[in-house]
């Protein structure tokens, strides 16, 4: 599948670049970013893959949260899609900005009239890691998954739905339990239909009841003050109980600090640990 180069900056050593393609899972045009560690000059390196949140495209993380020094320390490749098809010219696409465009949710939807573009989960699962296994010199089964709010809700239900593909996985602030907040019903009801049973397979706690064992070490960091957790969109209480019942290891950080005025600020202070995490198993 061909690849057109966007744009390529020299990067601690490396290079941050955003490229472009023809998506067949989106039938539309994608970007991604993708940082190349300078150990990637000369042999492969391990993929962690980040999903951003509501609103997102690929920019946001690639320029804002500062990741690349220790993705350059580590020998990471880096890759950051958008988060939704972009002008399927699909009626009622931009009347929101929970839903539609910027706000794909990281699911396959069933109803029309999304069905056919919006498929993003297996886009990121599918598509994406055989495109970049492709083009770029990766260690393909050494592959890790986070992200933040709708991103980490999406990281967390690709490592729980796929046990054994992602090596580890973190986010920040991700919503937990989509079946039981406003944005998740109101993206998971349009993207899945009224079948609240058919959203279970996107909800991270309701899919860590069922996780076959107990070999995924999960890193989550929430602000304090967050307005959208007082507000009851994340949610993190329910996963946290589900992973305690599954013992499942989950580190929750309550961190005082916001993530809602501008989250980068709150990711990009914690972003060196998250990094780390991950190293740690990409790299055992």
């Amino acid at each position: 599948m061909a690849l057109k180069q966007v744009s390529s900056n020299k990067c601690f050593e490396g290079f941050q670049k955003v490229f472009e393609h023809d998506s067949a899972e989106l039938k539309c045009k994608m970007k991604f970013g993708i940082y190349l560690p300078p150990k990637a000059e000369t042999g492969k390196c391990p993929v962690l893959y980040w999903l951003s949140g509501l609103t997102c495209t690929e920019q946001n993380f690639i320029t804002k949260a500062g990741f690349q020094q220790a993705a350059a320390e580590h020998g990471l490749i880096v890759v950051a899609p958008d988060t939704s098809p972009r002008g399927c010219n699909i009626e009622g696409e931009d009347e929101s900005w929970d839903f539609g465009t910027g706000a794909g949710f990281y699911v396959d939807a069933t109803e029309d009239p999304w069905k056919t573009n919006y498929r993003m989960y297996s886009y990121v699962k599918d598509e994406l890691p055989k495109l970049i296994n492709a083009n770029f010199p990766t260690v393909p089964e050494r592959m890790s998954v986070f992200g933040h709010s709708m991103g980490g809700h999406g990281a967390l239900i690709l490592a729980l739905k796929n046990p054994g593909k992602y090596k580890s996985v973190s986010a920040f602030a991700p919503i937990c339990n989509p079946i039981q907040c406003q944005w998740g019903k109101k993206a998971l009801g349009g993207y899945l239909g009224s079948d609240v049973s058919k959203w279970e397979a996107y909800d991270a706690t309701q899919l860590v009841k069922s996780y076959p064992d107990s070999h995924l070490d999960i890193l989550i960091d929430q602000g304090k003050d967050d307005q959208f957790l007082s507000a009851g969109q994340l949610l993190p209480d329910n996963f946290i109980a589900a992973c305690t019942e599954r013992k499942i290891p989950v580190v929750f950080r309550l961190q005082q600090a916001s993530c809602f005025c501008n989250p980068y600020f709150f990711i990009a202070t914690f972003i060196n640990d998250h990094i780390k995490h991950h190293a740690k198993y990409l790299n055992a």
